[in-house]
């Protein structure tokens, strides 16, 4: 599986649109990475909290930046239209928001991995399954 989703970044039907989404979802993991550091070292809010406000502003970020950039073939146009994806996204990432939180919570209760480290994994492996659900459904 792993070979086949790197084998899918360099040639593949889907490739353009998986480098794409790889890259709007680096830009915007390092902004829920600094959303999350600042609300919990600067304001003092606790780390579950933190990333899960963190996660639902950059699910928002990675809908724009994703219909307009990384599936612009099929990009959602017009108001109901572009509502409608923003809202099929807010489903599908809002499903993975447990996933991230579980492998977070885990990693920093159980296995004593600061809390950025660990929501950057968190973020990879909730990515894999987000992807796998947008491209299908949200621009399907």
């Amino acid at each position: 599986m792993v070979r086949a989703i790197l084998r899918n970044l360099v040639s593949g039907p889907i490739a353009v649109q998986m480098r794409r989404f790889v890259v709007v979802g680096a830009f915007t993991a390092g902004i829920q990475m600094g959303l999350l550091w600042l609300f919990v070292d600067a304001a003092g809010i606790n780390y579950l909290i933190g990333a899960t406000v963190a996660i639902e502003i950059t699910i928002i970020l990675s809908y724009v930046f994703n219909n307009a950039w990384t599936f612009e073939a099929s990009q959602n146009t017009g108001t109901a239209e572009y509502l409608s994806g923003l809202a099929k996204t807010n489903l599908v990432r809002g499903t993975a928001i447990p996933i991230q939180l579980g492998v977070l919570y885990a990693l920093v209760e159980w296995g004593e991995v600061m809390y950025l480290v660990a929501n950057a994994v968190a973020i990879f492996l909730s990515g894999l399954y987000r992807f796998a659900l947008d491209s299908q459904w949200t621009w399907g």
